[in-house]
């Protein structure tokens, strides 16, 4: 189960673990163009994907997948919540609380949906893997981002409590953090807001980004049985950004 598979990291990830024969993909996403574009490249490299249009911070559109999983393959055996927006930079003291209200929706609440229904079908199997999506950003602070920055903590503070709570359930819970990655969501970042690409690539050791193959290839060690010791891991992937 991968959310936000229609671009960017996501849809590297789908496509890396169709070629690691992983059995069956769910795509769960809003951008249907892009879904059905990583299905196929998902095919093409010799795996199964489904795409499912939804909005990842439903409860009753995420319970039901999770229930669409189980009744189709008996079990849901790794999960990538991985959807999420930026937003163009402010000073804190002028961000709008519309601005809050979404990020913190989509790029935290979404996780804590995600989890809690991934968390109870995992408890019944005995067995599972969690992967989610943080950033940098969630350990430290971003210049004109203090609604990404909190968001961001948020989920490193949902990854640590559920493997604090899940680990004896046989449930490993992992996230990534990743600096600034060349996918379509930093680039319209960068397209209207020039200002901060280029202070954000200035930080950036090499001046470069990463690439999202990158951040799959550490989703997919964690999701596999080869990190079966690890959990509650917050696993940085930027270049070293945070120790500018």
């Amino acid at each position: 189960m991968l959310t936000g598979g229609s671009s960017g990291m996501g849809r590297a990830g789908a496509v890396l673990m169709a070629r690691e024969h992983a059995a069956h993909l769910y795509l769960i996403d809003l951008d249907e163009e892009g879904g059905a574009g990583t299905v196929d490249l998902v095919r093409e490299a010799g795996g199964n994907a489904t795409f499912v249009h939804a909005d990842v911070c439903d409860d009753d559109a995420i319970a039901s997948i999770v229930r669409r999983i189980v009744d189709e393959h008996g079990r849901l055996d790794c999960a990538w919540n991985n959807a999420g927006i930026t937003d163009v930079g402010r000073p804190f003291a002028e961000l709008d609380r519309a601005s809050w209200d979404r990020m913190i929706a989509v790029n935290l609440t979404s996780v804590f949906v995600c989890m809690k229904y991934e968390l109870q079908q995992m408890v019944v199997q005995g067995f599972g893997s969690i992967v989610n999506t943080a950033s940098a950003s969630g350990l430290v602070a971003t210049p004109g981002l203090v609604h990404y920055t909190a968001a961001k903590h948020g989920v490193l503070g949902l990854t640590k409590q559920g493997a604090l709570e899940y680990n004896s359930k046989g449930i490993r819970v992992n996230a990534v953090c990743p600096g600034m990655v060349d996918t379509p969501l930093t680039q319209g970042l960068f397209d209207t807001n020039p200002r901060l690409a280029a202070s954000i690539q200035r930080l950036m050791p090499g001046g470069r980004l990463g690439q999202p193959e990158q951040v799959a290839e550490a989703v997919a060690w964690l999701s596999s049985d080869h990190a079966s010791w690890v959990s509650g891991l917050s696993m940085v992937i930027d270049g070293g950004y945070v120790n500018r």
